[in-house]
């Protein structure tokens, strides 16, 4: 008898603990709930404007002066890196004067190139071009990349609609063929191009009928340095 009165009263009493139990669990979610949904809506539902980032102005600090005696405006303290090539300087691209005349290389009686950077280590070369008159120059394409700054007159492709006028900057995807033109009216054009790889001429079909690239250059002008009394070693400033 003993037994089952204890029995009896295990089972009274586990049934309110287990009811309590759920009660509890089932409260427990919903405060966990509502205070992720509050979190939610305040973190997520309500973004801080993009505009008010921006609109803080940054803290500027003064520019360090000369006067005080600033770090930044001592020389570098350190040794430069012994396989570091020298850089290249030139005062001024477009000099006048007699002398001047011989950095021009020809090609043609009517088209010359100035050498500024020979790079045999990059496969790319940086000078400028002169065209004397008007007149069709080329017709070409690129397998690199090219860019282009006019620094006198002006020229233009037949396959665009553009002018290439003193000032103008031009960029050359790799690929295209085209025709540059010197329009009637223009005596002297003068671009600096940065031509990557090679420079390949074509006929009016496509198929490629020369070419050239920095070693033809770096030749062409060596031949020339050597033939105006200046010396094939005068190229070598331009090479890197």
């Amino acid at each position: 008898m003993l037994g089952q009165e204890e029995s009896i009263v295990s089972r009274h009493l586990s049934v309110p603990l287990l009811v309590f139990s759920i009660v509890t669990i089932i409260n427990s979610a919903i405060f966990v709930e509502a205070a992720f949904s509050s979190v939610t809506r305040k973190h997520i539902s309500a973004p801080r404007p993009i505009t008010s980032v921006f609109s803080e102005a940054p803290v500027q600090k003064p520019l360090p002066s000369s006067k005080n005696g600033e770090e930044a405006f001592q020389p570098y303290r350190g040794e430069q890196p012994a396989e570091a090539l020298p850089e290249i300087f030139i005062p001024q691209v477009l000099p006048s004067g007699v002398n001047e005349e011989l950095l021009w290389v020809p090609q043609t009686d009517t088209v010359s190139f100035r050498p500024l950077c020979l790079c045999t280590s990059g496969g790319y070369y940086v000078n400028l071009l002169r065209v004397k008159g008007a007149g069709i120059l080329s017709r070409h394409k690129h397998p690199g990349p090219v860019h282009g700054h006019v620094l006198k007159g002006k020229w233009r492709y037949l396959e665009h609609d553009w002018t290439a006028e003193e000032g103008s900057y031009i960029f050359e995807p790799p690929g295209e063929i085209h025709t540059l033109v010197v329009p009637d009216g223009v005596d002297e054009m003068i671009t600096l191009f940065h031509v990557s790889g090679a420079l390949l001429y074509c006929d009016i079909d496509g198929n490629v009928v020369g070419g050239e690239d920095v070693f033809t250059k770096l030749e062409l002008a060596k031949k020339h340095f050597k033939r105006v009394g200046l010396g094939e070693e005068f190229v070598k400033q331009f090479v890197r």
